[in-house]
């Protein structure tokens, strides 16, 4: 059953087409990926959808009656005012799903709290409002930035229960691949439909390509036979035309001249025939497929691997009256691609600004080397000035001229248009200034680079492409991220925050994922034994009493036994701790 169609849907943002002749439905249950480059127009199309902009031309029908359409805006839309509002409608299942995405007693939080929520904390209340509305079309953008492993695996799960149609505007392939079975690709304005999940996707997409690309050369091979026929015809009509105009006998001439104007007309005829071929499939024939943008990140070549230069040794943390972590000791060695894993909250970002010297310690010592360079990469990317363009800040932070030109060259490699580079930054999407951000910290070459969050906001062929290039990246890597895949890819080695701790774990994402899975298959186990343990404990305690009562205390038997009953409360004590 149809929820909404979208016919010739058109929209234009001054002289740029964004969307051109969109034409396709919505489905009861269909779980759409929305998919496309940073400013491909997935936001806009989005918005026509629920209602927030029009579009400049078509037609959008709904087939039922009031629906009830929930829109997860991206994280940085959300004002202060809104959670507010969120709060004062303070209802049951929006509080339940607050819980279940681990926000505790939401509903006792003051204006501080709130107003100092973090971007994880924004994003979960944002998609409880919108789940908790009970939808009967459920749009998210983009929703796990900033969501912790755990806040993500729970909003699998609960998509795989939601019965109603969900659209998901993502470029975080894992989450993807678990909730889609259905890909809308917008490029160059126009949508193609893809069934399958994000994996599926890009095979298909490769498959088509290497299709249209077969085909395209092979009409190539053939428009040029066609070209060499007509300079093959044309060069027989200007003879035929030469011999026809030649001067001669009065017979001959007549006659000669009848035969090759006869002669070139026919090679005109044939040209004009061939002409007409050319043009129609220049009108009608199959386009040159179009390449993937081939970002290239130029990092240059890292020396003095193996040696440690950051030392934590029984370090401690608060924030208020919160503890973050404590008793953790760790090393970086250099030429270590590490990540840094753990649940909204527990202090990823905080041990960030712990090295960059931006916080300190409670307790314990950190040795940094005093000849280390780092750069980090914050998770903002509004600290940009929203009135500047990205060539005035680029004359304004960069010395030479090579310098700057390294920069713009690199960001028109990742897909940003020189146009872009002289509009305010307020008018960049979040991924374009990701990307300027990105460029400017690639430029800098340190020993250590600190990513939070990096691949934020960040279209698919540039997160992609990113991961290909931090994969043979020589240098120190330290990466808090919650994409599964990148930290798949990317990282060897683990900073686990867990219990209160953290924790080097020597080993990449994946090992540490099944070393998890073990453990708690090992807990359940040990769960069950000590269930079956105390039932049969439980057992033999009844039957003792029984005996007891019918027993003098003053029998040896007696004594046995309430020996015996002394040592199995005991142990069913051990087992209850």
């Amino acid at each position: 059953m149809s929820l909404i169609s979208l016919n010739n849907i058109n929209k234009h943002y001054g002289d740029q087409t964004v969307l051109k002749d969109v034409n396709f439905e919505i489905n009861h249950g269909d779980r759409i990926g929305l998919v496309g480059m940073n400013g491909a127009g997935k936001t806009t199309l989005a918005n026509i959808i629920s209602g927030k902009v029009e579009s400049d031309g078509g037609m959008i029908t709904q087939y039922i009656k009031n629906m009830k359409i929930g829109y997860l805006l991206q994280s940085s839309s959300y004002t202060l005012k809104s959670f507010n509002q969120m709060f004062e409608q303070n209802h049951h299942d929006f509080l339940e799903v607050s819980s279940h995405l681990g926000l505790k007693k939401v509903q006792e939080w003051n204006g501080d709290r709130i107003s100092g929520m973090s971007g994880g904390e924004k994003t979960k209340l944002a998609i409880a409002h919108v789940y908790s509305s009970k939808p009967d079309l459920l749009i998210l953008d983009e929703p796990t930035n900033h969501l912790d492993i755990q806040g993500v695996e729970w909003l699998i799960s609960e998509l795989k229960h939601f019965t109603a149609s969900i659209m998901i505007i993502s470029h975080d392939r894992y989450f993807l691949d678990q909730t889609v079975d259905r890909i809308i690709e917008i490029e160059d304005g126009t949508i193609n439909n893809f069934q399958g999940n994000y994996s599926f996707y890009r095979e298909e997409k490769e498959r088509r390509f290497q299709s249209q690309k077969k085909q395209y050369e092979e009409q190539r091979k053939y428009e040029k036979k066609i070209e060499s026929e007509i300079e093959r015809l044309n060069n027989w009509s200007s003879k035929a035309h030469r011999e026809a105009g030649k001067v001669g006998k009065m017979a001959d001439m007549r006659s000669g001249k009848e035969f090759y104007r006869n002669k070139a007309k026919k090679m005109d005829k044939q040209v004009k025939s061939r002409i007409k071929r050319l043009e129609k499939i220049e009108t009608e024939g199959i386009n040159k497929p179009k390449e993937e943008g081939n970002v290239h990140f130029d990092w240059e070549e890292q020396n003095h691997r193996g040696r440690r230069f950051i030392v934590a040794n029984q370090m401690k943390k608060m924030i208020n009256d919160s503890l973050l972590f404590q008793n953790s000791s760790f090393s970086i060695v250099r030429g270590e691609k590490i990540g840094l894993i753990g649940p909204n909250g527990c202090g990823k970002t905080t041990l960030l600004q712990i090295l960059c010297k931006k916080e300190t310690l409670d307790e314990g010592d950190l040795w940094i080397s005093p000849t280390l360079k780092i750069s980090y990469l914050t998770q903002d990317v509004n600290d940009l000035d929203p009135e500047k363009t990205i060539n005035e800040i680029i004359k304004e932070t960069y010395n030479t001229r090579n310098e700057a030109q390294k920069t713009i060259n690199l960001l028109i490699s990742m897909g940003l248009e020189e146009s872009m580079m002289n509009k305010p930054i307020r008018q960049l999407s979040l991924g374009e200034r990701t990307k300027f951000k990105l460029a400017q910290l690639i430029n800098q070459n340190r020993d250590l680079l600190i990513l939070d969050e990096p691949t934020n906001h960040l279209d698919l062929p540039s997160r992609e492409q990113l991961e290909k290039t931090l994969e043979t990246y020589s240098g120190t890597l330290l990466i808090v991220s919650h994409d599964r895949y990148f930290l798949e890819k990317i990282c060897d080695k683990l900073l686990v925050f867990r219990d209160s701790k953290i924790q080097k774990v020597e080993s990449g994402y994946k090992d540490y994922l099944e070393k998890v899975e073990i453990e708690k298959t090992s807990d359940f186990k040990k769960q069950e034994n000590k269930f079956e343990e105390k039932m049969i404990i439980d057992n033999r305690i009844i039957q003792i009493i029984g005996e007891l009562g019918r027993l003098n205390p003053e029998e040896v038997e007696y004594q046995v036994l309430d020996e015996e009953f002394k040592k199995l409360n005991k142990r069913k004590k051990q087992l209850s701790e």
